[in-house]
C-alpha cells in the first residue's frame, strides 16, 4: 500500500510540475507538446511504449475493456488534480486514489458509452492530424478539422460498436509505437536534425501515425471476423 501511494505521489508531482511548466511557457502547439514528451522519454520507457503499443495495435480488440478502464482511471486522476488545485489546496494523494477508483468502477456499467466516446475522440484526432498534414496549422482550422472528425467518429461509433473498438485501439497503439520510435531515434541520432525534420515536414508525424494504424485496423478487423468467442 505504501509503495502504491509512493508511485501515485510521484505521478501526481510530475503532472503538477508539467502543468506549472506549461503555464509558465507561451502557448504551445500540439506538435511542440508531443515533441516535448518525446524528448523526456529514456530508452527503457520508449521500448515500453513500443511494446504496449504493438499489443494495442494488433490485439486491442481483446483487451479493449481494460484499456477503457485505464482511460477512465486517468480521467479520474486529472479530475482529482483539477479539484485539488481549485478547491482543496492540500494533499492530493487520497483524493486522487478515490477519484481513480471511482472512475475505474464507473467504466464497467458505462463501457459501451466509453468505447463510443473514445472512438469519437479518435476520429477528431485523425481529422486534426490530417488538417495539420495539409499545412493548415492555424489553431481555428485545427479545431474545425478536429470537430468534424469528432462528430463523424461519434456517429459511426454509436452505430457500429466494433468500429469504435478497432479505431481507438489502433490509433492509441500506433501513437504509442510512433512516440517510442521517435524517442529511441532521439537518443541514437542527432536530436537537432530529427527535430528539424519533424517540424520542417508537418505531414511527417501524422503519416507516421496513420500508416501503422491502418495495418492495425485491417488486422483487427480480420481477427474479429474469424473470432467465434469475441463479444462486446
Amino acid at each position: 500500500m505504501n509503495s502504491l501511494a509512493g508511485i501515485l505521489q510521484s505521478v501526481l508531482v510530475m503532472a503538477q510540475q508539467a502543468a506549472q511548466h506549461q503555464a509558465a511557457q507561451p502557448k504551445a502547439t500540439p506538435l511542440t507538446v508531443i515533441w516535448q514528451h518525446i524528448t523526456t522519454l529514456d530508452v527503457v520507457e520508449a521500448l515500453t511504449f513500443i511494446s504496449f503499443g504493438v499489443v494495442c495495435l494488433f490485439y486491442g480488440w481483446r483487451i479493449f475493456k481494460i484499456l477503457v478502464t485505464i482511460c477512465f482511471a486517468l480521467l479520474g486522476l486529472l479530475v482529482a488534480i483539477w479539484a485539488n488545485d481549485q478547491f482543496v489546496h492540500g494533499s492530493v494523494i487520497w483524493l486522487a486514489m478515490i477519484c481513480i477508483l471511482f472512475f475505474a468502477v464507473l467504466s464497467v456499467p458505462l463501457m459501451h458509452w466509453g468505447v463510443s466516446l473514445l472512438g469519437s475522440v479518435s476520429g477528431g484526432i485523425l481529422t486534426a492530424g490530417a488538417t495539420m498534414a495539409l499545412g493548415l496549422n492555424d489553431q481555428r482550422l485545427l479545431l474545425a478539422g478536429g470537430l468534424v472528425g469528432l462528430v463523424a467518429g461519434g456517429m459511426i461509433s454509436f452505430i457500429v460498436f466494433k468500429i469504435a473498438v478497432i479505431l481507438f485501439t489502433s490509433l492509441g497503439g500506433s501513437g504509442l509505437v510512433v512516440v517510442g520510435l521517435l524517442a529511441v531515434l532521439h537518443h541514437n541520432v542527432d536530436p537537432k536534425q530529427l527535430e528539424t525534420f519533424v517540424f520542417g515536414y508537418r505531414w511527417f508525424l501524422p503519416v507516421m501515425v496513420m500508416v501503422p494504424m491502418t495495418f492495425g485496423i485491417v488486422l483487427q478487423y480480420r481477427f474479429i471476423k474469424t473470432a467465434q468467442d469475441w463479444s462486446v
